[in-house]
């Protein structure tokens, strides 16, 4: 498929998380909504237009936002809720759709290339959109172009609960007057550094020569040049529920020895949760395997909320540890997998942890990226080293 006739839409829930609690009660209608925790310490996860026009966005400390919208209505969050939303959107696309990926939870790319030769790309894709509306009430936005950059650009500009169609010739004349901080990977840190020197449109942006962009911000730049110019040969991937990361490790001699096994188990958890965090996934589906020494094999798997922290998915697998074995024989093998894979940052848990865990997370990463996964553990990981 020739790059320039791919027709690509990108479709993304509004304020997810709001609209979801807007099904459950309508008091909440046109209020200022704030999601997060709800200490002193707590982190806003998701907020409402009518909170955003206060200047308040996610990420930023509960109190602040309080102190800028005193009037603001707070909500703990239920992600078990959000996850059910999800899927229902992922069921109605995926019904309809030829070729679909999940991006994250809240947002879907869709290539239906060549299809626009039997009925029109774009009426194809409004009337998927009234369908997901009028299957789950949810309002949504997309962008529809000619690949995911300029299509997401357009869902952006269509919000809230819009369409916006780019065709080819239009793409230059759409993306030039818009700012940098419109392009996915310009954030906080390169736009500053764009700004200070004078680059502040996508237009002016787009004229900078790429090998100057290359010297200033690397890789990346010629990645942020080829964006500004409507240049993305990215694909639509498959989205399955089976894409996966998983660990396992037998053992030199069969154990019966029910601590040693929770110590390593917590290991490989501790492991797969960091490098989901590094990849900016989350995963919604957490399996145990257990293999015995006479070398039967059982697995039990748990769907959960979509996430990326360890202590959630370390609860998950120790359940399901305990509940797989049932035999009490000598173990040769145990493993863990998270699957059910989505694209996205750890917005999901704000509401669940205060900003002093977030911190502690940041932290801990931190210090495992630059001297390596085993720089930080768990008490109670720390006598056995999982493989």
């Amino acid at each position: 498929m020739n790059l320039q006739n791919r027709t690509i839409a990108h479709f993304d829930l509004d304020t997810f998380f709001v609209s979801v609690e807007r099904l459950m009660n309508s008091n909440l209608n046109g209020k200022p909504i704030l999601i997060g925790g709800l200490s002193d310490r707590g982190v806003v996860a998701s907020c409402s237009y009518e909170a955003r026009t206060f200047g308040i966005h996610s990420a930023m400390p509960m109190r602040m936002a309080l102190n800028l919208c005193g009037d603001a209505i707070v909500i703990r969050g239920d992600m078990d809720l959000y996850s059910k939303y999800s899927r229902l959107v992922t069921e109605v696309i995926a019904h309809k759709a030829p070729m679909y990926e999940k991006a994250s939870i809240d947002e879907h790319y869709i290539d239906m290339s060549g299809m626009d030769r039997f009925f029109g790309s774009y009426q194809w894709t409004h009337e998927l959109r009234q369908l997901i509306i009028q299957e789950t009430g949810l309002p949504i936005s997309f962008g529809l172009s000619v690949n995911k950059t300029v299509s997401k650009i357009a869902t952006g500009e269509a919000k809230p609960n819009g369409e916006k169609e780019v065709i080819q010739n239009q793409v230059q004349p759409f993306l030039n007057p818009l700012s940098i901080r419109k392009i996915p990977l310009v954030g906080p840190k390169n736009y500053q550094l764009l700004s200070s020197m004078g680059v502040q449109t996508i237009q002016t942006l787009s004229a900078i020569p790429p090998t100057m962009m290359e010297s200033v911000l690397g890789k990346t730049g010629i990645e942020i040049w080829r964006r500004a110019n409507g240049i993305d040969s990215r694909p639509v991937v498959p989205y399955s529920e089976e894409k996966s990361m998983s660990t396992e490790r037998t053992f030199e001699t069969d154990s019966i020895d029910v601590q040693m096994l929770n110590q390593v188990l917590t290991r490989m958890v501790e492991k797969l949760a960091f490098r989901l965090r590094q990849k900016q996934r989350l995963a919604s589906v957490v399996t145990v395997k257990i293999r015995y020494s006479n070398y039967d094999t059982h697995t039990l798997q748990k769907k959960i909320a979509y996430t990326s922290l360890d202590h959630v998915l370390m609860e998950t697998a120790r359940d399901l540890f305990r509940r797989v074995y049932q035999r009490r024989m000598l173990v040769r093998l145990i493993g863990v997998k998270l699957s059910g894979l989505v694209g996205g940052a750890q917005q999901l848990n704000l509401f669940d942890n205060n900003e002093k865990m977030v911190k502690l997370y940041l932290s801990m990463d931190k210090i495992r990226m630059r001297f390596g996964s085993d720089a930080v553990r768990r008490a109670s990981g720390v006598k056995c080293r999982a493989s």
